[in-house]
Order: structure tokens, then sequence, then C-alpha cells
């Protein structure tokens, strides 16, 4: 199975001060891996470290093979961060159409894409609209839209579902398990723990460590309980 991200031993510091202390993890082409944990335990800081947009004090991070930042990689990833960086005196569709030519996605192929990308996350109606004009909630299913641009071979996605409704956040995840199935790996940070019953592994972040990584169904096994969320909850009181 090829492996899409490779983390080995990963250590990050700022200044005195530890965010990761031995992060080793991997996602491979066709699944989706969620990364889990309470705020301040290092899922960004994990995210920006593997792709080169902090340095990591010690041990690899390889995505696709290569270590980061590496423009040609970039073109392949599908990248969503935690905070929406999007061109607001542009509208939405000018915004899908400027993300979409550089990620190189043909023109011809940019108006079917940009078409399906915001039925997926509900903005057909609003593609128009000024973003400066929009919600919290639809900025950041404007930015979803974007990263689904261009099938890349791996989707980032640090919390992609934040202030977004039940039924959308479904018909998200089916579009997210439909990609997974044509064989693109996705990491997906989240705090919606239903959402992480859908992964087909977790890793389980805390105080800088992945303490735990696994399928749902083997770490609730594991610990004893029904749901990933009392996974959460018992191991986090385990560490403490």
């Amino acid at each position: 199975m090829q492996r899409l991200i490779e983390l080995t031993h990963l250590n990050k510091k700022f200044g005195n001060r530890t965010i990761l202390h031995d992060i080793s993890l991997t996602v491979n082409r066709g699944e989706i891996v969620g990364l889990i944990g309470p705020s301040g335990s290092g899922k960004t800081t994990t995210i920006k470290t593997m792709l080169g947009m902090e340095k990591a004090n010690q041990g690899t991070a390889l995505v696709l093979g290569k270590q980061m930042p590496n423009r040609k990689v970039l073109g392949n990833i599908g990248y969503m961060a935690q905070s929406d960086a999007l061109y607001e005196s542009l509208n939405a569709k000018e915004n899908l159409k400027f993300f979409g030519e550089m990620k190189g996605v043909t023109s011809k192929q940019l108006q079917k894409e940009i078409t399906h990308v915001s039925s997926v996350v509900n903005l057909t109606s609003s593609l128009n609209q000024r973003v400066s004009n929009y919600s919290g909630g639809m900025k950041r299913r404007l930015s979803l839209a974007i990263a689904l641009l261009g099938h890349p071979e791996l989707l980032i996605l640090d919390e992609p579902t934040v202030g977004i409704d039940p039924a959308l956040r479904r018909q998200i995840w089916h579009e997210l398990i439909n990609l997974r199935n044509q064989g693109q790996g996705i990491l997906i940070t989240t705090h919606v723990m239903d959402e992480t019953e859908l992964t087909d592994r977790v890793a389980l972040l805390l105080h800088g460590d992945v303490i735990a990584f696994a399928s749902p169904q083997e770490l609730e096994k594991q610990y004893g309980v029904p749901t990933i969320e009392d996974v959460f909850l018992k191991a986090e009181k385990e560490e403490d």
C-alpha cells in the first residue's frame, strides 16, 4: 500500500517549549485518517510541520515521498487550513477559478469542477456573491471546495466541518468517502467525534504525542468503550 504521508519521530519546539514530542504516523492511498486531540495538543502544528510551513527540530516528514516544502508536490495536495485564506473582494466563483488555475486545472475541466465542488458544499446559489459578505460557515465551505479542486492525490483538511450544519456535514463526508474509494488519501482533524467513526484509522494526539493509532473499532475494543468519544475521554483521563 502506497504511503502518501510518512511522519517518523517528528519533534517540534517553539523556544524552550516542545509542541510535538515524537510523532510517527502514516496515511496510505485509499484511506481516511483522523487526527484528534484536545485544543493545544499539536494537531495543526503537525500539519504545518509536515507541509514545511514549520521546520522540525528532529525526525522526518515525507509527503508523496518528498520532503516539504516542494512546489511540484503542492500541486497534488488539497490543503484546507484551520483559518480561511480567501480573496474577500472577489466572489466565490472567482476564488474557485483563481485557485483552480493555480493548481493547473485546464479551463475546460475547471468549469465542471467548480460546478461539482460548489454542489458538494452547497454554495451553488451563492457563487456570484462577494466573499466579504459570506458568513464564517460559508467561508469554511468555500475553503473546502477549493481544496477539492483538481482531484488531488492527497487531501489535508484541518477541521473542515466547523460551523457546518449536520445535514451538510453528512453530505461532505459522503463525498470524502467517495474520494477515498477512488484511491485518494485523506488526513482530517476534527472535534466532532461522530466523524471519527467514519475514518479508517484514528491517531489520538495528546500533549504532543500520538498515544494511540488504529481503526476506530480496534481503539474501542482496546479501551473497552463503545465510541471514539469515550476512547478520547478515557485516554485523556489515563494520561493526566
